[in-house]
């Protein structure tokens, strides 16, 4: 215990005095520079980044106090939520102070006087709230963002969007510069995943509730149900509240927030926050680290004593973007160096605006190098500069649920959506992929697990808008007729049953309306899918064929007809009743390969008969003679020849086999033709049409217009006809009588039209390849889908029978006369196995016959004799060509003859 006092005096001398003495000494070594600060301090978030910035300085230079000689010096300005306001706080601010950096402002549109204003006097702004990615496209190096682009979150919303199949979603966004600046590149986003934005909900930042339900009203009279929030957190609140009275937080409904609201979720109204159950969010993730959550502590207490009025301290990504701007500012003002902390002032007159008169910071270029090389590790995570940008950091996928905030997966530029973060990745699974099974579940609206489908047909608003051609002709496609009392038009036929019974099939009501689209003159099939595509109709249902050109703007459905194009062209009768019709049974090789084969199965004969048998001798000519004789008489088998060698008649077996086939396929063929009507088209080459000049027909308003001007044919001669009745009479004119002379027409006008006539007209090749008849929806159309799997369950049950029978009668009136006009006459393709057999048993009995032969001969071909090679082969030739004395049959028959040889002659004796 202390009794004296001198002694009191010198402890407090000591503990007091001291140490400001040291700290006057110390603040003696250091420079002051100027940093100007612009906020809107009547809001809280941006107290909360003031109490933030004021910690970094203070852990700053408690760090590293002694190793620095500058010190920032802070001159706080309030915008007070006035852009005029944040424009003239700058002006002062760089004018008055000379500041050589401003932290702020706040909002995007305050920011973008003050960038242009200390861009022309060299300073340096560092923004840590200002997001619009507008402020970008000024284009000026003295404007750091310290903050992420929103244009940095619309990946993550997309890759979301894409993981569930969701084809369209409505962007709700503030109409001011903070909302209009994401809308954009989220719209481009949405398109890259082939998801369409069919609206855009604009709401005022001063609208009212009355207003504010009035948009959301405007919404559900829409299909879409995928909603993606980008507003402030004031806005955005009042905007969940009314929605939720609405019912638009049910089981059907998908809502994604922004980092904008997002990132304030904590500090949301409990009656706010239980609106939003459901709701699936983005925000920049911040890693939960000990130096963040130290931070965090000390913030409760500094917040406390700055703002004793507010009792609850809400701290988010702001104020720790807000922290390491000001620790990146210090460190590179230290960097930047003490020399040239003037300011330059221009020569200008007095009468100069306030503009003219700004001076130019001489140590902005030097201030710009250190903070744009400016790298650390802050509380936000790794903290630098790219391009003037804070490089971008992962994003966090939230889910509102229960009484908080459940994180459910991130996202990354590298590996798109992923469970955890610094998890290997799969090599089979693609870069940035978008998968629903990368996330956590999720608690829907409604607090449904189910997921959202993304649309709905909606229980209130406009009923679909269905376009329908209608014309004169081809009734029974798509017919139209009027009441002649109540006026209101009658939509039948085809197309429309077939629609009708889709829609039945549907597992939800879809109201809807038809309406007429008159084809005729210029109005074309291309023009209904054009009025699709602007969305005056929701769809359009009629005899409209799936081309590439059309799908380009519209989606079409599965196709529920056949395909393609035809050529239609009269027949004729041709019974085949010239003089020369015997000869059309069978074709020209299959006539050559019958002869040659009769000549070669003859010279077989000949050879296994002519040694034995007196019928195949005498002179050579009666020799050829009898054995072509004998191979062609097996056709009525009047052969009085009689074989004698068992080759013979193995050969002559097989042989008359195929004589048999041959003759009966040909007088089948012969009666075929001289007898039953054959109907021949008249035209069968499209090339031969093409150089005739001929006049051809096509269905009016149609696609096949250009299909056959694609072909070559001149357009003036080309006819367009509207209804069969037409075509009918096209043909029955002809050419040279205002006629034509072929039509190309769609394969079910063609089949339409063949069941009326098919005894005088039939469809010839090539058929061109199109896709059959669709549905058309604008692009996006959430009905596609569905309404493609009811068109197969239509065409594979016998519902679409049931309806083509009905308009277009029963199949089986008339012959199939669609098929392509081919040859009635028999080919060799049909007989190259009978022709195989038969040749290879010939050649087999004479391989036989001459290996038996040699045998015999084998005295002569190896006699010891003095004759030469060529003797020998002289005398084998005779011994071949004369007769075989020795055989059976010759012996039998000189027994009978009483022409007695008991002994066989010897070799010598048989060639003399």
């Amino acid at each position: 215990m202390i009794n004296n006092p001198s002694e009191s005096l010198l402890v407090l001398f000591f503990f007091f005095f001291l140490p400001m003495k040291m700290v006057m000494a110390q603040n003696s070594t250091t420079v002051p520079v100027n940093v100007g600060v612009i906020l809107d301090l009547d809001d809280g978030v941006n107290k909360m980044a003031l109490s933030c910035i004021n910690m970094s300085l203070t852990d700053f230079y408690t760090i590293h106090g002694g190793q620095y000689k500058t010190r920032l010096l802070l001159t706080i300005r309030n915008s007070k939520q006035d852009v005029v306001v944040a424009a003239a706080a700058g002006l002062d601010l760089v004018k008055s102070i000379e500041v050589k950096a401003i932290l702020g402002p706040t909002t995007s549109m305050q920011s973008t006087f003050v960038i242009d204003m200390a861009a022309k006097a060299q300073v340096p702004i560092i923004s840590f709230t200002a997001s619009s990615p507008t402020l970008s496209f000024l284009g000026s190096p003295y404007f750091f963002r310290a903050t992420q682009d929103d244009t940095t979150q619309v990946k993550a919303i997309s890759a979301i969007v894409k993981a569930f199949g969701w084809r369209t979603a409505v962007p709700v966004y503030v109409n001011n510069e903070f909302g209009r600046g994401i809308v954009p590149s989220l719209t481009d986003a949405l398109t890259e995943i082939d998801a369409r934005v069919p609206y855009r909900s604009a709401i005022s930042p001063t609208a009212t509730d009355d207003e504010i339900g009035e948009e959301l009203n405007n919404l559900t009279a829409m299909q879409t149900r995928v909603f993606i929030v980008h507003m402030t957190p004031t806005l955005g609140s009042r905007l969940f509240l009314i929605a939720n009275k609405l019912g638009m937080m049910s089981p059907g409904y998908v809502w994604i927030i922004t980092d904008g609201l997002a990132n304030f979720l904590s500090s949301m109204n409990l009656s706010v926050f239980d609106s939003m159950q459901g709701v699936l969010g983005v925000k920049p993730y911040v890693p939960r680290t000990k130096e963040l959550m130290s931070f965090q502590n000390r913030f409760k207490r500094k917040f406390m004593q700055d703002n004793p009025d507010i009792v609850n301290a809400d701290l988010n990504v702001y104020g720790f973007w807000a922290y390491d701007a000001t620790t990146a500012l210090a460190i590179a003002v230290e960097k930047a160096g003490t020399i040239n902390l003037g300011c330059q002032k221009p020569n200008v007159s007095r009468n100069s605006t306030d503009l003219e008169n700004l001076g130019v910071s001489l140590s902005g270029p030097n201030l710009l190098q250190a903070l744009s090389n400016s790298s650390f590790k802050g509380l936000s995570g790794n903290f630098s500069f790219v391009n003037g940008q804070l490089k971008s950091s992962p994003y966090q996928i939230i889910n509102v649920n229960g009484d908080g905030v459940r994180g459910i997966g991130f996202w990354t530029a590298e590996n798109g959506l992923i469970r955890k973060l610094n998890t290997p990745i799969n090599s089979s699974t693609s870069a940035n992929s978008a998968s629903k099974s990368s996330l956590a579940p999720i608690m829907w609206p409604g607090e449904v697990n189910s997921i959202s489908k993304g649309w709905q047909i909606p229980t209130k608003g406009k009923r679909l808008r269905i376009g329908v051609p209608v014309r004169s002709g081809f009734p029974e496609f798509v017919k139209v007729t009027k009441d002649p009392t109540t006026n209101p038009s009658n939509f039948e036929g085809y197309c429309i049953d077939v629609f009708d019974t889709v829609v039945s099939m549907l597992p939800y009501p879809l109201p809807f309306d038809y309406l007429p689209f008159e084809i005729s003159g210029n109005k074309t099939y291309d023009e209904l899918v054009d009025q699709c595509y602007q969305q005056k109709y929701d769809a359009v249902v009629g005899d409209v064929t799936i081309r590439l050109n059309r799908s380009n703007y519209v989606d079409f459905t599965l196709p529920y007809t056949e395909s393609g194009v035809s050529m239609i062209v009269p027949v004729k009768d041709d019974k085949n009743k010239n003089a020369w019709a015997f000869l059309k049974p069978l074709t020209g090789d299959l006539w050559v390969a019958c002869f040659c084969f009769f000549v070669y199965t003859g010279f077989v004969i000949w050879v296994l008969e002519h040694r034995i048998n007196e019928e195949f001798r005498g002179p050579p000519l009666y020799q050829v003679g009898t054995s072509f004789w004998f191979s062609f008489s097996t056709m009525v088998f009047a052969h009085r020849e009689r074989p004698l060698s068992n080759l013979s008649r193995f050969v002559i077996v097989i042989w008359c086999f195929v004589v048999l086939i041959l003759t009966q396929s040909y007088t089948a063929s012969l009666a075929s033709l001289l007898t039953v009507q054959k109907l021949q088209p008249t035209v069968t080459d499209v090339k031969e049409l093409i150089k005739s000049s001929a006049y051809i027909g096509y269905p009016q308003g149609s696609f096949v217009l250009g299909l056959v001007k694609h072909l070559g044919f001149d357009e003036s001669k080309l006819l367009a006809f509207d209804s069969l009745e037409k075509l009918n009479t096209l043909f029955t004119k002809g050419s040279g009588n205002g006629g034509i002379v072929a039509a190309f027409a769609i394969v079910p006008y063609s089949k339409l039209f063949l069941s009326k006539h098919c005894s005088k007209y039939t469809t010839v090749e090539p058929t061109f390849k199109t896709d059959g008849f669709g549905f058309a929806f604008p692009r996006g159309s959430p009905l596609v889908s569905d309404v493609s799997r009811a068109i197969l369950g239509v065409t594979e049950g016998g519902t679409m029978k049931n309806i083509e029978e009905k308009w277009f009668g029963k199949e089986g009136s008339c012959p199939d006369t669609g098929t392509s006009i081919s040859s009635n006459s028999l080919g060799i393709e049909s007989f190259w196995g009978l022709f195989l057999i038969t040749g290879g048993v010939s050649f087999l009995a004479i391989l036989i016959y001459l290996i038996m032969f040699i045998y015999e001969q084998w005295d002569v071909i190896t006699s010891p004799d003095s004759r030469s090679l060529r003797q020998r082969a002289v005398a084998l030739f005779w011994n071949f060509y004369n007769r075989d004395s020795s055989s059976y049959p010759m012996i039998r028959k000189q027994v009978n003859g009483q022409q007695v040889q008991l002994t066989k002659p010897s070799p010598s004796a048989q060639s003399v």
